[in-house]
């Protein structure tokens, strides 16, 4: 354990909701994350882990929401490992043909994740990344066994077999963690999706969450039938992101980004997200 995160704080609750930001992008997408955290009025604390890509004083701008913050390494995994998860080789080998990564993307921070397990300060813990919003309150998940978290859904229902890393629910625990280690860096292993192959892997028997639980931007479009302002829970935009100027599905997803936006800047926020159009809806609107 002397390579766990080291926090600022001692911890205020025995249940806690972890986010991880690995750049100043992501920290800008935690103070979205955050601000959307707190309005739900739950009592659990924040968890902000930090890689070395922070800096302290970028931080700053996440202080008003009085996170817990954790400063921690990336894993210690194998010169070879690395290689093989690297940024250029992993996307040449697993590219991605539904949707843009960023250029600050880098896949190795992913697995950063498992640090979870070692966050033996909690009884439980909900994951979310730091391009999310937590539209309702999520506290039930708390209750929730682990390892749950949501299918990857955003194109087809054929998707509904896999699951999205984004939102999961997790116990810490030192000997999973150790586990997780032994397991992860084999010889010659590959998770072409890095902690979300490596997780679905670990845990096959995945509880499924519902979807409203980790709704991808992509609905928003492909599945315009699936989405429900009243019953989303949280909404994660998991390519581009909300906070990237002019990307090429922009114009299709601004509703979301205008959104986004708001929860970022705390201004505009709307009180009742029930009321916001419906893909059908704004489409009809955008084409009278």
């Amino acid at each position: 354990m002397g390579d766990a995160p080291k926090f600022d704080r001692a911890p205020a609750s025995s249940l806690a909701y972890v986010t991880l930001v690995t750049n100043r992008d992501y920290v800008l997408g935690a103070s979205a994350l955050l601000r959307s955290l707190r309005r739900t009025g739950t009592q659990a604390d924040l968890v902000v882990l930090y890689t070395p890509g922070v800096d302290e004083e970028d931080l700053s701008v996440l202080r008003a929401f009085k996170p817990r913050l954790g400063r921690c390494a990336r894993l210690p995994t194998s010169e070879a490992f690395n290689e093989r998860h690297e940024r250029g080789r992993l996307h040449k080998a697993a590219p991605f043909t539904k949707g843009g990564k960023p250029v600050f993307h880098t896949p190795l921070d992913n697995f950063v994740k498992l640090r979870l397990w070692q966050l033996t300060d909690y009884e439980k813990v909900v994951f979310i990344d730091a391009d999310a919003l937590v539209l309702k309150n999520c506290d039930k998940l708390f209750g929730y066994p682990e390892f749950c978290a949501a299918p990857n859904v955003y194109e087809s229902l054929a998707d509904f077999h896999r699951m999205n890393s984004g939102v999961f629910t997790a116990v810490p625990d030192v000997p999973t963690y150790q586990a997780m280690m032994e397991r992860l860096d084999q010889p010659e292993v590959f998770w072409r999706r890095t902690d979300q192959t490596f997780l679905e892997s670990f845990f096959p028997d995945w509880h499924g969450l519902p979807v409203f639980y980790n709704m991808l931007q992509y609905v928003w479009f492909n599945l315009p039938d699936l989405w429900d302002w009243s019953r989303i829970h949280i909404l994660h935009f998991q390519y581009e992101k909300p906070w990237q100027i002019g990307h090429e599905k922009s114009e299709r997803l601004k509703p979301l980004i205008d959104l986004w936006q708001a929860f970022a800047t705390g201004d505009g926020i709307p009180y009742d997200l029930a009321t916001l159009p419906g893909p059908r809806e704004w489409a009809n609107q955008q084409a009278s």
